[in-house]
């Protein structure tokens, strides 16, 4: 016995074919701060909460879904970056252990901080460039689909 679900959403072959959005340029606008659409508005409103729109060309930013995948991307990027680093001044030099923590520690804290919104504004430039999380016109809306067990309970 097979059983087939429907969603109610169209199927691949019937959707029409959206725009190419490009990706790298897209990535490298947000990561500046910048208006993935445009390149000229601001990506940002503080430190790291996006604009709801952008004040140029309009486009809404605010149904991204970074949520948190900018600070593992950024875990990720200032660890290789750090552990290399330390193993070569260790090897190479062996310095006292409050001299690793004198110079690890800032250094460390200072490239997370740093990164942080050059990290969040290219996966939400991402986001936007694939179409993804409300990026897409033509998508419904953009929520879990339910349980279809959950009326058998």
């Amino acid at each position: 016995m097979n059983v087939e679900y429907k969603t109610g959403a169209p199927e691949a072959e019937d959707e029409p074919e959206k725009p190419k959005r490009p990706v790298m340029p897209a990535m490298l606008r947000g990561a500046a701060g910048k208006c993935p659409n445009c390149g000229q508005g601001s990506l940002f409103d503080g430190f790291l909460k996006t604009t709801h729109a952008c004040e140029v060309c309009g486009e809404e930013l605010h149904h991204h879904r970074a949520d948190d995948a900018p600070p593992y991307f950024n875990m990720t990027i200032v660890g290789h970056i750090i552990i290399p680093a330390l193993l070569i001044v260790e090897v190479m030099w062996r310095p006292a252990l409050w001299i690793h923590m004198a110079l690890w520690i800032p250094l460390t804290l200072l490239l997370t901080f740093v990164l942080m919104r050059p990290v969040k504004g290219a996966l939400v430039a991402l986001q936007w460039a694939l179409y993804m999380h409300g990026f897409d016109p033509d998508a419904a809306e953009d929520l879990p689909e339910p349980d279809p067990a959950a009326g058998m309970r």
